[in-house]
């Protein structure tokens, strides 16, 4: 029996979309109010490892009112190199492209997964999502799954407003840590008795909630078994 999840919702195949708003500045006023949302305390969302759309690959992303307010839409034909992050309204909000490394040896090791602004992937990244290369090869002993960097500062854990992100994504154990390691900033709980395809992230104050979400995009892409997205960007 599929676990029910929220009842707030409307089927988005069965309504007529809103006109929408120029992208950029669409995807602007929706960082802008999650970011508000994290200064005033925790965000807790409950992220759907399925589309709502027929025939379609993808998340859906309740607020703790049971409203919808990010959606990952992408039907099986599609073998886009990125994942474009919406919300309600299927507007973009931030985009996820893998980079392939040329002549890397390690797989998804010597990758990294690129968010951009909105689903203009022309425009410089604002961040860049790597996998610590001693994760991939199963160094038991390192923690990190990976680094998230601000573009322009180099990977690896140092200093510069970047990420870490340790536990592991497969049991819904994940949390991400400010560049100094001082703070926890997300976290990826398991929720109980639903299986792992329904779980929480919980963003708190020092992150945007739509970097976090795609930071879960990037961690589906790099740990997911089976991958919801992998065959986007592979």
């Amino acid at each position: 029996m599929a676990a029910k999840v929220h009842p707030n919702l409307a089927v988005p195949s069965l309504i007529q979309p809103p006109m929408a708003p120029p992208a950029a500045m669409a995807a602007g006023d929706s960082v802008m109010k999650t970011k508000a949302a994290a200064a005033g305390g925790d965000v807790v969302l409950t992220v759907w490892r399925k589309s709502l759309l027929f025939n379609c690959r993808g998340f859906t992303v309740f607020d703790a009112s049971g409203d919808l307010v990010y959606r990952v839409d992408s039907y099986a034909a599609d073998s886009r190199a990125e994942v474009v992050l919406m919300d309600a309204a299927g507007v973009p909000v931030l985009t996820v492209r893998r980079k392939k490394a040329i002549g890397s040896q390690l797989g998804l090791g010597g990758d990294q997964w690129l968010v951009h602004p909105g689903e203009e992937t022309r425009l410089p990244p604002l961040y860049a999502v790597k996998r610590t290369p001693q994760y991939v090869r199963g160094g038991g002993s390192v923690k990190t799954m990976a680094h998230v960097a601000p573009c322009g500062v180099a990977l690896g854990g140092g200093g510069g407003g970047g990420y870490e992100i340790e536990g592991s994504y497969l049991r819904r154990s994940c949390a991400v840590y400010d560049s100094r390691r001082r703070a926890v900033v997300a976290e990826v709980q398991a929720k109980e008795a639903v299986g792992t395809d329904v779980f929480r992230l919980v963003v708190r104050p020092g992150m945007e909630v739509s970097v976090a979400m795609a930071v879960v995009l990037a961690l589906e892409q790099m740990f997911g078994k089976p991958s919801l997205l992998r065959s986007w960007s592979s």
